[in-house]
């Protein structure tokens, strides 16, 4: 779908003046192989929301947040499989250098979003990641653990309706900047109860996204609620 493609491009041209090489390359692998779901939500969001949104700040947004949900979903899996374990001790440099990517990709999010309506609910999912993976640590199930790792798509997904619904002019009508309608909310949870990794962007959003969203935002026109970092 177009909204991957422009979600991917714009996330490789966010990390382009990266250096040393070698770091450059290890991020835009993993832009390269992951599904771009997370930020073709955001821009189809902000369209079905308000189509005066211009593509090019839109594409930065979706941008932003695949950016920090790859930065978070690489900390994850080295969390889970500690490479350094088996490795010989003067080997790390590639692990080492996994961390810093894990780091550059959710700053670079950060630094998308810093001045948009998304940017507490940025820090917020950071956080909430954090607790999650330490309460991860002592989970008294494979189910509990499970859950726990799949609240970051969760997360992820309500970031991008956040991020999305508040790019135009006019996030919402007769609402004020930076309210997001909850049937949005609601959509971004369904979808974050995908296994991970996440399938394709065209094989997880539904076909008609935009009637959807549509339909799910006019049910909502009178009830809104406010983002904040402490809403969760």
């Amino acid at each position: 779908m177009d909204e991957a493609v422009r979600t991917r491009q714009a996330a490789h041209d966010a990390v382009t003046d990266i250096e040393p090489d070698a770091l450059r390359e290890l991020l835009e692998d993993r832009l390269h192989e992951g599904s771009m779901a997370p930020g073709a939500l955001t821009l189809s969001s902000a369209r079905a929301i308000d189509g005066s949104a211009t593509a090019g700040s839109v594409a930065e947004r979706g941008a932003g947040v695949q950016l920090i949900y790859e930065g978070l979903r690489l900390t994850r899996t080295l969390a889970h499989e500690q490479p350094w374990a088996q490795r010989d001790p003067n080997d790390h440099t590639e692990p080492n250098l996994e961390i810093l990517a894990a780091d550059v990709l959710v700053s670079r999010g950060f630094y998308l979003l810093a001045r948009t309506e998304a940017a507490d609910k940025a820090v917020e999912t950071v956080q909430a990641f954090g607790r999650d993976q330490t309460l991860r640590r002592s989970a008294e199930s494979t189910e509990a653990a499970a859950s726990l790792d799949r609240s970051l798509e969760r997360n992820v997904f309500e970031l991008a309706v956040i991020a999305g619904a508040t790019a135009g002019d006019s996030p919402w009508p007769t609402a004020d900047a930076g309210l997001v309608p909850p049937q949005l909310l609601d959509l971004a949870t369904e979808l974050g109860g995908a296994d991970a990794p996440l399938p394709p962007a065209d094989e997880l959003l539904p076909n008609d996204l935009d009637t959807t969203l549509g339909s799910r935002s006019s049910d909502g026109a009178d009830d809104h609620v406010q983002q904040s970092a402490t809403d969760h």
